[in-house]
């Protein structure tokens, strides 16, 4: 297992001499027993403001909780930073002889000056556009430096999905949220419980029985 490591950080560097200080390369494991330390190598980190040690993303989490063999490599999607820059992300997966997720190995490029550039140049090409032709993009996932930020964020997502405050949820309501957060990895997240289940004004055991629910 040492040695695919070591292979994972031959190319991690290879290609962040290749592509230059704007591709942050990250390598989580997901056998370490501190899951508030998945991150055991990075590149350029400052684009992400992440460091060796520092805590999992929702990829991570995501891993964690569901069946491996469901899991497929994830490429070229968006991601944004806490000071608002865009990275055009791909997430692969490494396994080991068992067929078990391991090591995830993550490329972040800025592409945020790219961005600033095709803004102006859309903007001097641009045409009126027949109503309802607009297309949407898909919004890009906030990059957390550890669990406690990273539930917020998960948490955030789960209340935006239902869509009104907590006060005037129905129980309906509540249990989309704790199948949100189950099937998101958040209760992995050490104390995550006591969390959601003080924010949704419910017991430990109404949100065991919520996300039994959903199976």
């Amino acid at each position: 297992m040492g040695q695919r490591l070591e292979l994972l950080k031959q190319i991690a560097h290879g290609l962040a001499v290749q592509f230059g200080s704007s591709c942050e390369i990250v390598i989580h494991d997901l056998q370490k027993k501190e899951l508030e330390s998945s991150i055991v190598y990075i590149e350029n980190g400052h684009i992400s403001n992440r460091k060796l040690g520092d805590g999992p993303s929702s990829v991570v989490l995501e891993t964690l909780s569901r069946d491996p063999s469901q899991i497929q490599d994830r490429l070229s999607y968006l991601t944004k930073t806490d000071d608002g820059r865009i990275l055009k992300s791909s997430t692969m997966y490494i396994r080991d002889e068992d067929d078990l997720i391991v090591y995830i190995f993550s490329l972040n490029y800025d592409i945020t000056a790219l961005l600033t550039i095709d803004t102006a140049l859309q903007s001097l090409i641009s045409v009126e556009k027949e109503s309802g032709s607009d297309d949407e993009r898909d919004q890009p996932q906030k990059i957390t430096h550890n669990v406690n930020d990273l539930l917020d964020v998960l948490i955030e997502q789960a209340l935006a999905l239902v869509g009104k405050p907590v006060a005037l949820m129905s129980k309906d309501d509540k249990i989309t949220v704790v199948q949100y957060l189950n099937n998101a990895g958040a209760f992995l997240i050490t104390k995550s419980g006591d969390k959601i289940a003080s924010l949704l004004g419910i017991s430990k055991f109404t949100l065991y029985s919520y996300m039994d629910a959903g199976k």
